[in-house]
């Protein structure tokens, strides 16, 4: 008898020990701004895709608090006396999620696929000579030329980031989308556990090794403190903050201005901003279509908008947001107003003579309108008002924000799915300069969705590319704004930052940052 129960409570301890996990799992629960159903950053530029970028992938190069580019995959590089030759070596330790060891071919196949579709990309590549790997661990790049934003495209923060992946997904042609995501960043996508609609799950890589430094802004060490990440998908914001308030999610990261109040009631809840240095709202003309493939058509557009009906319909609150009439940031060192001092104003007898002069048919210009996300879901609402004003007829397509970044891709007819025009934001630091801003690269079938195509602007943006004085670097940005009075590629509809909540049991939260950065989170 004594030994069956000596046996007996030997089984049940092992039992225990088998069952218990050696500690308590950490899950941390997010509400975001979107639901994610494109899982490459490479194909889209939609922020929730970059966000999830920023989760499984890393970046060869990144930018810190200061906007300074450090190094994050590469340990040390070179540049020759003749700043032709740019070599970069990879640090130690770096592992693929399937366990294989990254390699500096992997990393030239995804700066290829990156530079094929990304603004900045594109003018690397194109004064690029030779990008070679001549051995595991060594990058190789010869230039045609000296280019002075080498390190800042490949440090670039936001959309599209030169995520790094495995030689096999970099080699997938850029205009198609992957379905998988095998990154070496600092969490992996649980995609059995994953559905779109619902929820996103991520697990801890707990092979990831994270430099030395201290996280700042997107650079530094990617400590992931949490060992399990869940965003959840909750289409209404005032759910996604009962859902705060209730203790099932962990941070909500947009809330309405309207909303703060009811928050400042609750001690368990701090609001922050994490993107201090701001977004820009943007409309988006497509120039394939009728009847913005009218360059008088789209000056109209520039003189009808007003600013702040925008910033007030989608932002709400004057303490988040500020008219802005430069092309580039307030606040930046290219900012300016030249040439738009009239413009942006809602000026509509200014703006139907325009039209007149432009010889509009009548065609309705089909805007795409997302209902989905929080401080944008009235954009075109606001645009539509505006612009039947001056006498354009408006096509307004609502529709969420997923299906919008699927459908803008389409470059068909307008009565065969095509568009007109979409809206939507950057975050500052992409739309610093005319070569990271996508929506001023006018390269035609190399332009981001809408195709603008113009030789003007590019020989302009090769020669910011090509300068390195600042004084003259600004004044090349003057001239494109100006030729953007006479090309109009899209229309900068003023900045905004949004208020992110999170309950007070969370800690780390990284500020500032363009995106959403949830390594470094802790959470008791």
């Amino acid at each position: 008898m004594l030994k069956l129960g000596r046996r007996l409570a030997g089984a049940l301890v092992a039992a225990a020990a088998f069952a218990a996990p050696a500690y308590a799992q950490t899950t941390l629960k997010v509400a975001l701004h979107s639901d994610l159903k494109i899982i490459d950053p490479i194909w889209t530029t939609a922020l929730i895709s970059t966000h999830h970028g920023n989760m499984v992938y890393d970046t060869l190069f990144a930018m810190d608090d200061k906007l300074q580019v450090k190094p994050q995959m590469v340990d040390k590089w070179e540049v020759s006396p003749d700043k032709l030759t740019w070599t970069f070596t990879l640090r130690d330790g770096l592992e693929w999620h399937n366990g294989k060891p990254v390699t500096a071919e992997d990393c030239v196949a995804s700066i290829k696929r990156w530079g094929a579709r990304d603004s900045m990309g594109q003018k690397l590549l194109s004064v690029t000579a030779d990008l070679s790997a001549p051995d595991a661990k060594t990058i190789k790049m010869v230039l045609k030329q000296p280019y002075g934003l080498v390190l800042e495209s490949l440090g670039k923060t936001s959309s599209n980031v030169p995520f790094m992946m495995p030689k096999e997904q970099a080699s997938v042609d850029p205009n198609t989308q992957l379905t998988e995501s095998i990154g070496s960043g600092p969490f992996m996508l649980k995609k059995d556990e994953s559905k779109p609609g619902e929820k996103t799950v991520y697990l801890k890589n707990p092979k990831y090794k994270p430099r030395a430094e201290p996280a700042s802004a997107m650079a530094g060490g990617k400590v992931a403190k949490v060992d399990r990440v869940e965003w959840i998908w909750i289409p209404d914001t005032q759910t996604q903050i009962n859902a705060l308030l209730n203790g099932e999610v962990d941070l909500v990261e947009i809330v309405p201005p309207d909303l703060l109040p009811l928050l400042a009631k609750d001690k368990n809840i701090k609001v922050l901003a994490t993107n201090t240095w701001g977004r820009q709202y943007s409309m988006r003309f497509n120039v394939l279509t009728k009847p913005f493939d009218n360059a008088k058509v789209r000056q109209a557009v520039l003189v009808a908008l007003s600013q702040k009906e925008f910033l007030d319909a989608n932002s709400g609150n004057p303490d988040y947001y500020k008219e802005c009439k430069s092309v580039f940031p307030c606040g930046s060192p290219l900012e300016s107003t030249k040439g738009w001092e009239d413009k942006l104003t809602g000026n509509i007898a200014k703006a139907k003579e325009i039209l007149a002069s432009s010889g509009y048919d009548g065609t309705p210009a089909v805007l795409l309108h997302q209902t989905d996300t929080a401080g944008h879901n009235n954009l075109a609402t606001v645009a539509k008002a505006q612009l039947e004003k001056i006498g354009l007829k408006i096509d307004l397509q609502p529709m969420d924000w997923q299906t919008l970044v699927s459908r803008r891709a389409k470059r068909d007819p307008l009565d065969k799915g095509g568009w007109s025009a979409y809206f939507t934001s950057w975050g500052s630091p992409d739309v610093l300069n005319p070569v990271s801003a996508a929506f001023v690269n006018a390269s035609c079938d190399k332009a981001t969705f809408g195709w603008s195509c113009d030789e003007t602007l590019e020989k302009l943006r090769d020669a910011y590319a090509a300068e390195t004085d600042p004084a003259k670097q600004k004044a090349i940005a003057e001239q494109v704004q100006l030729r953007l009075l006479e090309y109009p590629t899209f229309v900068p509809l003023g900045q905004f930052t949004t208020p992110t909540a999170v309950r007070s049991n969370l800690s780390g939260l990284i500020t500032p940052t363009p995106a959403l950065a949830l390594w470094n989170v802790e959470k008791k």
